[in-house]
């Protein structure tokens, strides 16, 4: 609040009115949801809204007895033949919100906000929904004048139809036409009150109409006043056959996981939406703390509201504020307000909660899902039906289960294809969903998009072993999707390039993050790096391979070919797959192709090409060729000492490749340039600092040579 503007001191005040107003009749028919009096919808809209607002960290979220924890609790009620309204319920209701306090206190000190992420948006859709249908089903006979149902899909339904009998017309008018309205008020008329209007409306007509004369009921007297403080005794469910203690920890689980998941997730919504931040730990304390405060009051457990934090942002909330106006509010109501619930008509009240609770059906979640993935879909109608005909328990427990199993089928089975070149189009591309897409020569380029281990290794190499032809000379893998690898795997990719050698195919991992070379030297498949299967890019892999632009294409003459670009290939391909110990692998590969020259005789450049090409590692970037080049003048520079006769040639031949090299370099943007020259100044800082002696003759050959 230090913050505090006083021109939002008007909006605040306001919204928290509204909420207070609109939480009247939705939080009564929330607490029969959940087996409580009425009233104790009212009690939970008092000290559990002041203390989160003490600790939360969001200015303009609404706390408070919401849907999905009351329904929660009813159903598990009706699971354990516990009746709505009796005293084990009243016992019982508290208890399990106490609980419910206690998981999300261990929340916090376990710091498990993190959690929201592994529970998916089907699953969570899925639980919801079933739960929001079967409250819907169980409150369906109050509309037109009969007893609420309860157990699971089947029963309720048998129940709704032994109900008929006691159909009341009025009733049926009031509790549908309750829906009808409020349905068309949302879409029409979002920002107006009317679930508090039809309120109004329902007891004025009781006291002017007289409604339970003509059979309608009304709602029990509502004694006025503020609700005592008891600690729920606990003992009363544990410690006793047949006291249903394990089924109220497990429950009260389910619920604190729903409410950390709904309402961090939500209030995540707004900070993106307003552009500030809350911290996601001390959120959970915040509802710890909420439900500590609604157990101590008798209530059902509380939860973030979507629908009224959006009332209260249509109003123009901006801080805390609200929440302490509308649990002042609220003491009002409980201290002047009560005489007047007696009069509302238990249908009219009936059609508000039944419409608040189709605002939770999150069918869209199928409809999005059937359209993209089926798998998904299923996830959702399994959480969605597991909760309808099992329970509550059961159905979060079979969703939970089969998102996993999901996750499971998509590592396996990652997204995998096989890619070629669009002639006139940069990149490479999907070969079965572009048509104008064609493979290189002699070329198998095999992208898989998921991390590499155990399970998958199998569907990977089959992928290549299969998709092999008598004219194949190179494989090329792109693995930009491949993060990490397990033993497994490392231990399959250097059989699978040995096979392939064995047949005279090049093999070639490409594109990955440098974390997978460290993790493939760890697990004893350092070889592939070592003999150049390893390269950065695409374009490098198939520069080693012989390949050349513009990349020949299958069933397009030459000339025609798009040269496909790959800036990276002048990027520092060394340091990239060796790590630390690149400039001693390059000092390894120097000397190597420097005795190659020096046996050969041959000094010409385009046998240092092709003596660069036979190196175990293969062609070169323009980057690390720089380096070679510059490493191969110290090496030749020793050859002088002992007695080397074509020293001076061998240096004018290396100094025109080097600038060749640099006309290359020359193209590149002032970003690469500036790497370039920060890596030649570590290069002689190195000999400056450990062989000054070659530092020395350094110095000299580049004046002598030109250089600078």
């Amino acid at each position: 609040m230090k913050h505090y503007k006083k021109e939002y001191l008007k909006k605040d005040v306001l919204a928290g009115i509204v909420v207070a107003l609109v939480s009247i009749p939705i939080s009564m028919g929330y607490a029969q949801v959940a087996g409580l009096p009425v009233v104790y919808g009212l009690y939970g809209s008092v000290f559990p809204i002041l203390v989160y607002a003490l600790f939360t960290t969001s200015p303009q979220f609404v706390f408070g007895v919401d849907a999905t924890p009351a329904a929660l609790v009813g159903g598990a009620l009706a699971g354990l033949e516990i009746m709505p309204g009796s005293p084990e319920a009243m016992a019982a209701v508290p208890v399990i919100t106490l609980i419910t306090a206690c998981w999300l206190l261990f929340f916090f000190l376990v710091r498990a906000g993190k959690l929201v992420n592994y529970i998916s948006k089907p699953v969570m859709g899925g639980f919801i929904s079933g739960i929001g249908c079967t409250i819907i089903l169980m409150q369906v006979p109050k509309l037109f004048g009969g007893d609420p149902g309860t157990g699971e899909l089947p029963v309720l339904l048998y129940h709704i139809w032994q109900e008929m009998p006691s159909f009341h017309p009025l009733s049926a008018a009031l509790g549908l036409g309750t829906v009808v309205i409020l349905q068309i008020a949302r879409k029409k008329i979002p920002k107006f009150p009317m679930s508090v209007f039809l309120m109004a409306l329902g007891a004025g007509a009781t006291a002017f109409f007289h409604l339970d004369r003509y059979g309608v009921k009304l709602l029990p007297r509502v004694e006025a006043g503020l609700p005592e403080m008891v600690l729920p005794d606990v003992s009363l469910f544990f410690g006793k056959t047949g006291s249903h203690g394990e089924e109220i920890i497990v429950l009260s689980l389910t619920v604190a996981l729903v409410i950390m998941a709904q309402t961090l997730l939500a209030t995540s919504n707004y900070a993106l939406k307003y552009n500030y931040q809350v911290d996601n730990n001390r959120e959970v304390l915040a509802y710890a703390l909420g439900n500590t405060a609604s157990a101590l009051v008798g209530c059902c457990p509380v939860n973030g509201s979507v629908s009224r934090s959006g009332i209260a942002d249509q109003y123009g909330c901006k801080s805390k504020l609200m929440s302490f106006t509308a649990a002042i509010t609220m003491v009002l109501v409980l201290l002047f307000g009560t005489g007047l619930l007696q009069y509302l008509p238990v249908p009219v009240l009936t059609g508000i909660v039944l419409s608040a609770l189709m605002g939770i059906l999150e069918f869209d979640i199928a409809k999005k899902a059937w359209k993209a993935d089926k798998q998904e879909f299923s996830i959702f109608l399994a959480a969605f039906f597991g909760v309808l005909l099992l329970g509550t328990i059961y159905g979060v427990i079979i969703g939970v289960i089969l998102s996993f199993i999901a996750v499971i089928i998509r590592a396996v089975v990652p997204p995998r294809t096989f890619l070629g070149i669009i002639p006139g189009h940069e990149g490479l591309h999907n070969l079965s969903r572009n048509k104008n897409a064609c493979p290189i020569e002699h070329t198998i380029l095999y992208r898989f998009s998921g991390n590499l281990f155990f399970a998958n290794i199998n569907t990977f190499q089959e992928d290549i072993e299969n998709a092999l032809k008598e004219d194949t000379h190179q494989v090329i893998v792109d693995a930009r999707g491949i993060g990490s690898i397990d033993i497994t795997a490392a231990e399959r990719l250097v059989i699978l390039k040995r096979n392939l050698n064995a047949r005279g195919i090049y093999f070639y991992f490409t594109e990955h993050a440098d974390a997978v070379n460290d993790q493939l030297r760890a697990f004893g498949a350092g070889a592939l790096i070592e003999e150049g299967s390893v390269r950065r890019t695409v374009t490098l892999a198939l520069r080693a391979a012989g390949v050349d632009k513009p990349y020949p294409l299958e069933g397009i003459s030459r000339e025609a070919a798009y040269t496909y670009e790959e800036t990276n290939e002048r990027l520092a391909e060394f340091e990239w797959a060796f790590g630390e110990g690149a400039g001693e692998k390059m000092e390894i590969l120097a000397a190597e192709v420097g005795e190659k020259l020096f046996h050969s005789g041959d000094y010409s450049m385009e046998n240092i090409l092709n003596t660069e090409k036979s190196i175990s590692w293969g062609r070169l970037g323009l980057f690390d060729e720089d380096e070679l080049l510059n490493r191969l003048e110290l090496y030749f520079s020793e050859l002088e000492e002992q007695g080397c006769s074509d020293v001076e040639e061998i240096e004018k031949k290396l100094e025109q490749r080097r600038r060749i090299v640099e006309e290359k370099l020359k193209t590149l943007s002032p970003e690469a340039l500036e790497l370039l020259r920060k890596r030649r100044n570590k290069i002689e800082q190195l000999l400056r600092e450990k062989k000054p002696e070659y530092y020395e003759r350094y110095l000299e050959l580049r004046k002598r040579l030109g250089g600078n």
